[in-house]
């Protein structure tokens, strides 16, 4: 592949769709207030889950950043790769990074009680899904073959499924 088409093609960077979902969730939030967060949960108890889930994801999301690095590959996904990352937190979710952007919105939706923004996290899902993931699988395939494609068949896109 040549340097120039030698990328897995994404739609947006990761993080955009993180944020978008969030702002767009706090927007319909201001506008179409549903309640149902602020009504089940105390502040105090939406702040604290809220917190945990973000910190943890944030974790997670520099775990799988922290192994691209010491990989030698590139960290943003319109830049080629070089390495697979195989190590440390990949050995069981092929994508910390994105699964961690999503417990994020869905932890910044909880201590915000913002019920738009965890229904926003299933488009979200969706767009990460089919924009990137997918896009990037296609591309990984190609360039790392029978390596790319043993380490897909063992471990979890998301970690769960």
């Amino acid at each position: 592949m040549s340097d120039t088409r030698d990328i897995p093609g994404v739609i947006a960077p990761p993080p955009l769709i993180a944020l978008a979902a969030l702002l767009l969730g706090l927007l319909l939030d201001w506008f179409f207030p549903l309640f149902v967060l602020a009504t089940l949960l105390g502040s105090w108890t939406r702040g604290f889950v809220g917190g945990l889930l973000v910190a943890g994801s944030a974790a997670l999301g520099i775990a799988g950043r922290q192994r691209f690095i010491e990989a030698g590959t590139n960290v943003n996904p319109w830049k080629p790769s070089t390495q697979l990352a195989t190590a440390g937190v990949y050995r069981y979710v092929r994508n910390p990074m994105y699964a961690g952007l999503m417990v994020m919105v869905g932890g910044f939706g909880i201590a915000f009680a913002s019920d738009w923004t965890l229904v926003l996290l299933v488009p979200m899902a969706l767009v990460l899904r089919n924009g990137v993931v997918l896009r990037e699988e296609r591309y990984l395939e190609a360039k790392f073959g029978e390596d790319y494609r043993r380490y897909k068949a063992g471990v979890r896109r998301w970690g769960i499924w």
